[in-house]
């Protein structure tokens, strides 16, 4: 835990006024989506959205999170998701056009990486020691409010690899501590059901086995069961914080 803690404090030290800049550049991006979706704007997105990825898996795991074990592994997950926008730029896929829909989802979702730090001061944490806009968990919630709130079609490679990331960092409340990591958890249960539905209607014109009505009704249950395992969690973490 103090190998983690300490690597968060150098990265957070070192990279402050650059993950400033980078927050309000995809604070910019997002409101030039809603209020001037040009092409050159979704491009930009699509291309931030990549350097952020390989910001991730270069910067923060390949460089502050040396000391941690399989860094190497977390930042090659990192880096693949950047190449996918990457590729969705070349294809033309994520066209980036606001859809109308989960709009108060998705602004909740784009307000988590300021509500990140906030939640690391509020349980007592000191700056660098806290969880930054910049960070993985607060990226990929980030990431999650984007597609939401302006991908036509979904883009389910990119949504199995958030919705993993999400169950990966459940762990780090055990592990290292980190309750803020239960806004990604509780966020990914809602997500992970419109990314699905989604992508179900979008193959729904197929003949297919099971039919869409069937592939609905088992992702509801898939999702009211990982609600359920990630509300017995927290109450079970809550016990755990109770008995220190």
């Amino acid at each position: 835990m103090e190998t983690f803690w300490n690597t968060i404090s150098a990265y957070n030290a070192a990279t402050w006024p650059l993950q400033i800049t980078l927050a309000a550049l995809g604070a910019l991006l997002t409101l030039l989506l809603c209020v001037r979706p040009s092409k050159v704007v979704r491009t930009g997105m699509k291309l931030y959205m990549a350097l952020l990825n390989f910001w991730i898996a270069g910067v923060y795991y390949m460089i502050y999170c040396r000391p941690r074990e399989y860094h190497d592994m977390l930042a090659l997950f990192w880096a693949i998701m950047g190449c996918i926008w990457l590729y969705d730029l070349a294809a033309g896929h994520a066209s980036l056009e606001r859809t109308g829909r989960h709009s108060r989802f998705a602004l909740l979702l784009f307000l988590m990486p300021a509500v990140y730090p906030l939640a690391s001061l509020a349980l007592g944490r000191t700056f660098p020691a806290i969880t930054s806009p910049v960070m993985p968990c607060s990226v990929a919630v980030f990431t999650i409010g984007l597609m939401l709130a302006f991908s036509q079609r979904v883009n389910i490679v990119l949504a199995m690899f958030l919705c993993h990331w999400a169950l990966i960092g459940l762990s780090k409340v055990y592990f290292f501590g980190i309750p803020e990591d239960y806004l990604l958890a509780c966020s990914v249960v809602p997500a992970l059901y419109v990314f699905f539905r989604e992508y179900v209607r979008q193959i729904g014109a197929a003949p297919s086995k099971p039919s869409p009505r069937v592939l609905n009704a088992l992702l509801a249950v898939l999702c009211l069961l990982v609600g359920t395992f990630f509300t017995l969690t927290l109450l079970h973490q809550f016990d755990l914080f109770a008995g220190l």
